[in-house]
């Protein structure tokens, strides 16, 4: 099939006629009235492409005698553009030794340009690691949920597990993780949640910390006038004749891990 017999093809296929096909694919009329009046050697490309676009053809389906089928090309991606069709008429021109030259540039280009893709991918893969994790991991001591009342153990004897924690501005001044017991600091802290603690004996009013009074470890807020629990349902710490020692000031909630 020559250009005028597929043209023809596609006008009856979509039942329309030079002036319709003119105008609903921007290609003056009298250009599609000159190719069948002296012919389409001057054929231009920007036409062609409008002939492609409207028709939803690949360009190779016109320049082609031998294809036939206005599909070809579209199901599994592979298209012939202008351009490579110059390349293909020259390469039929050479002679044998002309054509292992062009295969032998063709086979080294193709390797090079595999071995960059390969290249791009492994910098590309890297780069997505260091998107997921764009920050170091921190190691924390964790003393257990022991943070409320009802400890009967030093705070230094008690056995310290590991808990790893990404490193953020919450974080990175702390020393240690230390488990919730209780309901006493809600809503702020409930039982469970693991808190980041700073290691000072320097508190100021508002601020919340670790304490010690004998045998109990406790998390208080620092009032006015004592240690308070920011639950009204639990008294505040008193120190009843014991030595209060501070542990820590809490920097706040560690997430789940």
């Amino acid at each position: 099939m020559d250009f005028l017999e597929k043209l023809d093809f596609l006008m009856k296929r979509y039942d329309l006629n030079k002036r319709s096909l003119s105008r609903k694919s921007e290609i003056p009329y009298t250009t599609i009235d000159n190719w069948y009046k002296r012919g389409y050697e001057n054929l231009t490309l920007p036409t062609l492409r409008k002939l492609a676009t409207y028709f939803n053809t690949t360009l190779d389906y016109w320049f082609l005698d031998e294809i036939t089928d206005p599909n070809y090309g579209k199901s599994s991606g592979f298209k012939v553009e202008y351009t490579e069709m110059e390349h293909i008429k020259k390469y039929r021109s050479l002679d044998a030794p002309g054509r292992s030259h062009v295969d032998s540039v063709l086979d080294w280009e193709t390797e090079r340009v595999a071995q960059a893709k390969e290249s791009s991918d492994t910098i590309e893969h890297l780069q997505q690691k260091l998107t997921i994790h764009p920050t170091p991991p921190r190691f924390f001591a964790y003393y257990g949920k022991i943070a409320a009342a009802g400890t009967s153990v030093e705070f230094s004897d008690i056995a310290a597990g590991v808990r790893v924690y990404p490193e953020n501005e919450i974080n990175k001044g702390a020393d240690y993780v230390i488990g919730v017991n209780g309901a006493s600091m809600e809503p702020e802290y409930s039982d469970g949640d693991i808190v980041y603690v700073k290691k000072t004996e320097d508190l100021n009013v508002g601020d919340i910390g670790i304490f010690q009074k004998a045998n109990n470890i406790y998390i208080k807020k620092v009032g006015e006038t004592g240690l308070i629990s920011l639950n009204p349902k639990y008294p505040g710490l008193t120190a009843d004749g014991d030595r209060i020692l501070v542990l820590g000031k809490v920097l706040g909630k560690a997430e789940n891990n």
